[in-house]
């Protein structure tokens, strides 16, 4: 078992440039210290600096990071691509409340959004057909389905009051 029975373990899931990340970055700059942020892309990219591939490291990091905080006592955001059978473990083993929200953005906004990003010249339209998924959602009906016409303040605020966030105090504010 992991965490305690008042942690909260956040899931953001959705496929590339689906505002996964600035979702992330919301719900810290509303919540404040305390939340840590556990990113698909900060751990495969940046601290792994490995290619996306089945079976890579960053699905072991993302895990153990995860656990390590929220056994630490702090409530964590995980944040990603984040296929389905890649979390049934962690979601089984915490101890405490497991929200997930998908962000369900259809492929042709995905393009539109990806091109604005600064990974767009090393990250082609082939490449974002591959990851992705439609409706990747976890087993057991366990997600909130967030479409695209949600605004990203709507979508924050969604998350905070679902995951009961909102009415916690944060850690040293």
């Amino acid at each position: 078992m992991v965490g305690t029975e008042e942690s909260r373990l956040v899931l953001v899931r959705g496929n590339s440039a689906s505002g996964k990340s600035s979702v992330e970055a919301g719900l810290r700059e509303r919540f404040g210290r305390g939340l840590p942020l556990v990113g698909q892309d900060n751990s495969r990219r940046i601290v792994l600096r490995e290619r996306d591939r089945p079976g890579a490291a960053n699905i072991g990091l993302i895990d153990l990071t995860a656990r390590y905080v929220l056994d630490a006592g702090h409530h964590v955001v995980v944040e990603g691509i984040l296929y389905a059978d890649m979390l049934a473990q962690l979601r089984t083993d915490h101890r405490g409340p497991t929200r997930g929200y998908y962000l369900d953005v259809p492929f042709a906004e995905t393009l539109a959004r990806h091109a604005s990003k600064p990974i767009a010249d090393d990250v082609n339209e082939t490449q974002l057909r591959d990851w992705y998924r439609e409706l990747d959602l976890l087993p057991g009906a366990t997600e909130t389905v967030i479409g695209a016409d949600s605004t990203l303040h709507e979508t924050v605020d969604r998350t905070m009051n679902g995951t009961g966030l909102a009415h916690l105090p944060a850690v040293d504010r």
